[in-house]
């Protein structure tokens, strides 16, 4: 029975990295197209009007897109409580790092602050 579990639980978690990779993609795919289209505008020399409705509906794009992360990053959490729950060891998938210990929010959201004020100052 562990040995079934923990293969349906490899499969699911295989599914988990998948999401999480197109999502990735997405995002980055998703930036590239926000980023070039004032450059764009600038290249053809339009008017600042010119495709503004299309950058916000970009952006708003990108911005669900961080959300979707966000939220697949908080069912990997959860998943990953349902192992441990289960009794699953952690196998590690992908590189051969070790997992890098969270933040919470709040933490991040100072380094980010700092960064900011460093390359500004």
């Amino acid at each position: 029975m562990p040995r079934l579990r923990q293969e349906v639980a490899q499969r699911l978690a295989d599914r988990l990295f998948a999401v999480e990779a197109a999502i990735d993609i997405a995002l980055t795919r998703a930036a590239e197209l926000t980023a070039a289209m004032p450059a764009a505008r600038c290249e053809a020399r339009l008017s600042a009007i010119v495709g503004q409705e299309a950058l916000d509906r970009a952006a708003e794009a990108f911005v669900a897109l961080v959300e979707a992360r966000r939220r697949i990053v908080a069912t990997h959490e959860s998943l990953d409580e349902a192992r441990a729950q289960m009794g699953l060891r952690e196998v590690n998938s992908g590189d051969s790092q070790d997992k890098i210990p969270l933040m919470p929010s709040a933490a991040i959201a100072g380094r980010v602050a700092t960064a900011r004020l460093r390359a500004v100052g």
